[in-house]
């Protein structure tokens, strides 16, 4: 499998920039490269338990003048179902899903705006401190 671009944010604060090619939303744990200056790390692995939300994303760098769109307007085509997720740190996303069930390690968010720098994002079940269907 081929390494994928992601930025980690932990439940404790912590974020990191760098690949993942073994991920996968029904395994407990992944080895995660941390990028710092061009340069890969030895990997970590990573446990779900520790992660609020993996985000898969176009660059690290992202585009910081750009504005992203955080809320549905009326006329949204989305896959899936409308959602809003706040994190046990009290941080709020909307997007859709496909595959929400509370019982799962997590599940996919597609964020609204498809501009962003986000292409997905994975939210660790553990980290929700509320889910609601928009």
């Amino acid at each position: 499998m081929e390494p994928v671009r992601v930025v980690v944010h932990l439940k404790d604060g912590r974020i990191g920039k760098g690949y993942a090619n073994d991920f996968n939303p029904t395994r407990n744990s992944f080895h995660f490269y941390e990028e710092t200056g061009g340069a890969q790390k030895q990997s970590v692995l990573l446990e779900m338990k520790d992660l609020k939300a993996l985000f898969f994303v176009k660059t690290f760098e992202g585009n910081r003048n750009y504005r992203e769109r955080k809320n549905f307007a009326k006329d949204d085509l989305v896959q899936g179902r409308r959602v809003e997720v706040t994190f046990s740190d009290g941080e709020v996303i909307q997007g859709s899903t496909v595959g929400y069930d509370p019982q799962r390690l997590g599940f996919f968010l597609i964020p609204i705006d498809s501009n962003s720098n986000n292409i997905r994002i994975f939210v660790v079940s553990s980290a929700v401190k509320k889910f609601r269907f928009l």
